[in-house]
């Protein structure tokens, strides 16, 4: 019985340290001391990096990891501030943001990345691609860049309702987030299940940094797409339409897809859609998986 016992125990110390030897260690991000969580799945040439949005999360991209990483490498991160992520820090602004990008990009040691941000993060992929152009081959913004070379620069009164509107939200968090996002982010044929998971999550974000998420910024998207360098790809929801005469007119190389009846999340809302939209968006690219 010993015998038997001492050879079982073997092994299975056998296999253990076999398995120990073939499993990789996940390294640790941070940027400035700020923990970066992420999720890395898949192979390829190619990357494809997914930032979310506004008081959501890296889970949002649940159905284009699992659809993209068959083909590609596939990265989601949660920005600081926000899902997993650490939270100790007071800069929240796209500059910061961009830089955290960056950190993965580096730490990963990343390359020919399509970079996708949605809402928020158009503005920050564009800072990351900005800050490091050649781990970068495109920018795919998802609802978002609506208005890009349309709007007039905000006169002092409209910064100063801006301003007190925040400083609302920062106060009455709970009632005015819930009114934004019923009232601007979802469609008529948005499912209850994800009005429920949008709503319940932002609620249980910080609510002083999702305020500071939402503070004034001094970008200005068409200097700073150009400044970028790269073709920007937009797969965009169709109850507020793309003004695409303003990137025209400021000779942004573009293409734009739109996801019909879905509201801010189409990546949740209409995933085969999407996905199918942004597959041929990479098809377009020219790049390999």
């Amino acid at each position: 019985m010993n015998k038997i016992f001492c050879i079982l125990f073997t092994c299975c110390m056998a296999l253990f340290a076999c398995s120990s030897h073939h499993t990789a260690v996940k390294p640790k991000i941070a940027n400035n001391g700020v923990n970066i969580a992420y999720i890395d799945t898949g192979k390829g040439d190619t990357t494809l990096l997914f930032v979310h949005g506004w008081c959501i999360n890296k889970g949002y991209w649940h159905n284009q990891t699992d659809y993209f990483s068959k083909n590609y490498r596939v990265v989601a991160i949660d920005l600081p501030g926000f899902g997993q992520s650490g939270k100790n820090r007071t800069d929240w602004s796209p500059q910061a943001f961009g830089k955290d990008v960056n950190a993965v990009m580096t730490e990963l040691d990343l390359k020919n990345v399509v970079l996708i941000g949605h809402s928020m993060a158009g503005d920050i992929v564009v800072q990351a691609a900005a800050n490091d152009p050649k781990r970068v081959i495109a920018l795919v913004g998802v609802d978002n860049f609506k208005y890009v070379g349309i709007a007039p620069p905000p006169t002092a009164q409209a910064n100063e309702a801006y301003d007190k509107a925040i400083d609302s939200l920062k106060h009455h968090f709970t009632a005015i987030a819930t009114e934004y996002i019923n009232e601007q982010l979802f469609s008529k044929s948005t499912p209850d299940s994800i009005k429920k998971r949008v709503i319940n999550g932002a609620l249980t974000c910080d609510s002083s940094i999702a305020a500071a998420c939402m503070q004034r910024s001094d970008l200005d998207d068409a200097t700073e797409i150009k400044k970028a360098g790269k073709k920007l790809y937009l797969i965009n929801s169709d109850p507020s339409p793309t003004a695409v005469a303003g990137m025209q007119k400021k000779q942004i190389p573009f293409r734009l897809f739109t996801i019909k009846g879905t509201g801010h999340y189409p990546m949740l809302e209409a995933p085969a859609e999407f996905n199918r939209a942004l597959a041929q968006a990479i098809n377009s690219m020219h790049v390999g998986s």
